[in-house]
C-alpha cells in the first residue's frame, strides 16, 4: 500500500469521541488468540476479522508480528493480513516488538502498530527479557520509523494495578511509563489490568494519580475479568471521563506470562452494559455473538463472555420450543 493510500484509509479514524459515545478497541484476534493452545486456522482468522469489522468496531487488533517460537499461535500474521478485505474507517493494528517486527509489518496493509511494556521490570523480564528502561530503549527507533512510514502508534503498560512476581503496583510506575510513551510519539496509551486485581476505588485512585499528568483523551483502560468487576472498572472510569476501553470477543484471552490470568472484558458484555446505560458504541451486538460462535467452534474450550453463553441459551431454548 502507498503511503498516501494508507493515509486516506485512515480519514476519520481520529474522529472525537462524543460525551455519550464509547470507541471499543477489539484486540480478540491478537491479545485473544494468542494464549489458546489449539491453533486457530488462517482463513477462520480471516473471517474473524471481517465479521468483528462488519459489526460495527472501527479499532482491531489484528496480529502479532512477534517471533512465531514465542508465540505460535500468531506466526500466520503475514497471511492474516494479506486475507482480509478492508472496510473504510476501520483501523487496523497490530504488535510490534522490535524494528525487524516493524519491518514485517510494513510489508503489510495497516494502519497503526501497538507497542507493549509494563509497570514492572518482574513482568516485562518474564515476557520480552528486559527491564521497563530497555523495552522503552527498544522502541526507541521503531516509533520514528513507524511515523514516518506513515502509521500511528498506541502504547500498552501492563500491569498498571498489579503484578503476579511483584504484588500490588502503585499508579506513579505506570504513569512514569504513559508518559515516556506519549513523548515518544504513541497517539494513545492502554492501561492494561493484566491479573485482573483491579477494582472501582483502584481505578479511581490511579486516576486521580494520573489527573493533570496525562491527558485522559489519550488514555483507553485494558480490563480482565478475573474477578468479576470488569465492567464496574470500566463504568468507574467512564464517569472519570475516559472513552476508550479494549475487550475481546466472546472473552477471549489471557496472557502467557500472566499466572492466574483470566480472558479480557468480554466484547459482548461491554456493549451490552454500555447500550443499557445510554451509551452509544456503533455495533451491532448480534454481529459480535455471530463473530464469538465463528471462533468457538475451533477451540478447545467454551467461551467465558456471559453474554455469549446467555445467547447460546437463549438460542438452543428457541430451538426446542414448539412451533
Amino acid at each position: 500500500m502507498s503511503r498516501t493510500t494508507r493515509a486516506d484509509s485512515r480519514a476519520g479514524l481520529g474522529a472525537t469521541i462524543g460525551e455519550d459515545a464509547v470507541r471499543i478497541v477489539e484486540v480478540g484476534p491478537r491479545d485473544g488468540l494468542q494464549n489458546e493452545r489449539v491453533f486457530v486456522s488462517t482463513a477462520t482468522k480471516i473471517n474473524f476479522v471481517a465479521a468483528l469489522a462488519e459489526s460495527g468496531l472501527r479499532d482491531i487488533e489484528v496480529s502479532s508480528f512477534v517471533h512465531p517460537q514465542a508465540v505460535p499461535q500468531l506466526r500466520d500474521a503475514e497471511d492474516v493480513f494479506n486475507g482480509i478485505s478492508r472496510l473504510p474507517g476501520v483501523r487496523y493494528s497490530a504488535l510490534v516488538p522490535n524494528m525487524h517486527g516493524l519491518e514485517r509489518a510494513l510489508a503489510c496493509e495497516l494502519d497503526e502498530i501497538a507497542v507493549f511494556t509494563g509497570s514492572t521490570d518482574s513482568f516485562v523480564g518474564k515476557n520480552i527479557r528486559m527491564t521497563v528502561a530497555e523495552s522503552l530503549e527498544r522502541f526507541a527507533p521503531v516509533l520514528p520509523a513507524a511515523l514516518a512510514a506513515g502509521l500511528t502508534v498506541r502504547g500498552y503498560v501492563s500491569t498498571a494495578f498489579g503484578c503476579p512476581y511483584e504484588g500490588e503496583v502503585s499508579p506513579e510506575q505506570g504513569i512514569r511509563v504513559a508518559e515516556a510513551l506519549l513523548a515518544m510519539g504513541c497517539r494513545e496509551i492502554s492501561i492494561g489490568d493484566t491479573i485482573g486485581v483491579a477494582t472501582p476505588g483502584a481505578v479511581l485512585r490511579w486516576l486521580d494519580a494520573a489527573e493533570g499528568r496525562l491527558p485522559f483523551d489519550r488514555l483507553a483502560m485494558h480490563f480482565h475479568d478475573t474477578r468479576g468487576v470488569a465492567l464496574a472498572n470500566v463504568m468507574t472510569a467512564i464517569s472519570r471521563g475516559l472513552r476508550v476501553f479494549d475487550s475481546c470477543a466472546g472473552g477471549l484471552g489471557g496472557c502467557p506470562y500472566a499466572p492466574g490470568a483470566s480472558g479480557n472484558l468480554a466484547t459482548e458484555d461491554l456493549v451490552y452494559a454500555l447500550h443499557g446505560s445510554g451509551m452509544q458504541t456503533g455495533v451491532d451486538l448480534d454481529k459480535i455473538v455471530r463473530a464469538s460462535r465463528m471462533i468457538a467452534v475451533e477451540l478447545d474450550h467454551g467461551l467465558p463472555g456471559r453474554y455469549f453463553q446467555a445467547a447460546r441459551v437463549n438460542a438452543a431454548l428457541e430451538l426446542i420450543k414448539p412451533h
